[in-house]
């Protein structure tokens, strides 16, 4: 049987350093612009930290289940809980579920318009997992699903839309999808021998970087264009240059001839960027 372990492994569950700092910025801007007199901001907090963490393992345990017999033919992937025979397709499936269901009741216990749009996300996060069978564009639509994140940061607080977190959302899903593409350059070879889609197998590795970065220059006028919602602390621009820097960073070190560094790119500092830009802009809004 699968331990709880096994199932954090799973899930890459160590990867929610990716959203989870965007989605406590949304929370905290939230906080700080809208009438808050009748909500119970410790709890809501924890309510949003559940969802996002319920949400997030739909959508990997998801993805694993649905790519269990592609990943056991990538020598990358085959090591991978499924494949391996660590967790079975059934118990991932039920784990899926479980998380599904807990992540609707938890919504459903923050306000109608979260409960509203509760299976919205749950569609769209499930989605992604098919995209590559069928498009190139299936690294966007991860950015996607991560970038619901801040919009139901603020929407669990506001109970409306504002054009503040759609801009974040904005940063996030062409930040995810830029570092997504440097990523799957790693599989460019298996994805076009077995007629998977993605930027790296369509293009050149050099053409797929020239996307990547394209895509992370918008992320950079998203953050300009979002940071004027916000005071203009010294914090606020230590953050947007140190997330600009190491987005600069991460493309120095991955190149079309030096890809040995993906790993350190994709992981290390992209989780070493957004917390750092969530540590300034957070402090900068509070101070």
């Amino acid at each position: 049987m699968a331990s709880f372990i096994d199932y954090l492994r799973l899930v890459k569950f160590s990867h929610t350093i990716f959203a989870m700092p965007f989605a406590l910025i949304s929370f905290v801007y939230a906080w700080k612009t809208c009438d808050t007199s009748s909500l119970s901001l410790p709890l809501l907090l924890l309510q949003v930290v559940g969802c996002m963490v319920f949400a997030r393992n739909v959508a990997m345990g998801f993805n694993r289940w649905a790519d269990r017999k592609i990943d056991a033919q990538n020598p990358r992937t085959a090591s991978r809980e499924i494949p391996a025979g660590v967790v079975s397709p059934r118990a991932a499936l039920w784990f899926v579920a479980v998380n599904a269901l807990c992540f609707i009741f938890l919504a459903s216990t923050i306000n109608t318009l979260t409960a509203a749009l509760s299976p919205v996300a749950l569609a769209v996060v499930m989605f992604y997992s098919y995209c590559k069978r069928f498009t190139s564009l299936a690294h966007l639509v991860l950015g996607l699903s991560l970038g619901i994140a801040p919009v139901g940061a603020y929407l669990s607080v506001a109970g409306e839309f504002a054009a503040a977190p759609c801009i974040l959302s904005l940063l996030v899903m062409t930040w995810c999808g830029g570092f997504d593409i440097i990523y799957a350059l790693q599989d460019a070879e298996f994805d076009r021998s077995h007629s998977l889609h993605s930027i790296p197998s369509r293009f050149s590795a050099r053409t797929s970087l020239a996307i990547s970065i394209g895509l992370h220059a918008v992320s950079v006028a998203a953050l300009v264009w979002f940071a004027g919602y916000l005071p203009r602390h010294w914090l606020l621009y230590a953050g947007c240059g140190l997330f600009a820097a190491i987005i600069v960073l991460e493309h120095i070190l991955v190149t079309p001839s030096r890809q040995r560094n993906i790993g350190i790119a994709f992981g290390t500092l992209n989780g070493l960027a957004s917390t750092l830009l969530a540590v300034c802009l957070i402090a900068d809004m509070t101070i």
